[in-house]
């Protein structure tokens, strides 16, 4: 079975999701990293941060963008090779996010594309931007 049962995707090719940021998420990944940073709880001391409020954690904001790999582009079997991400402001417990991808390269040799990556919140400000490289497996 080929690793993209549709198709390599193409030079140019984007696709996003959209959610919205809940304090339950902030909660649960801190119960399955152990990242207790007061930044992400601790309203007083946050507001006093160049940040100047509660700072959701930058795994939360990222796993959208492992969401958009792999249900939309390139698609389900979607793995990251390589990150390089700039986190360039804060996302807060309730905003939305979108998870934007688009194909900058595809090899001819294997199913590994390199892509654009960006998380915009929903008053338009990036939140993150950079790149990924991305392999995908044939599933059965």
């Amino acid at each position: 079975m080929t690793a993209w049962p549709n198709g390599a995707p193409k030079v140019g090719d984007k696709a996003s999701l959209t959610r919205t940021v809940e304090w339950k998420d902030i909660e649960r990944f801190t119960e399955m990293s152990g990242d207790r940073n007061p930044i992400h709880y601790d309203a007083e001391l946050a507001a006093g941060t160049r940040f100047g409020g509660i700072v959701v954690q930058g795994g939360v904001t990222t796993s959208i963008l492992n969401a958009v790999v792999a249900e939309r582009l390139p698609g389900p079997g979607t793995v990251f090779l390589e990150v390089n991400w700039k986190f360039t402001a804060p996302v807060r417990p309730e905003d939305e996010i979108t998870g934007e991808v688009e194909i900058l390269e595809v090899r001819d040799d294997k199913p590994v594309t390199k892509l654009a990556t960006r998380v915009v919140r929903g008053d338009g400000v990036v939140a993150i931007e950079g790149t990924a490289v991305c392999y995908t497996m044939a599933l059965p």
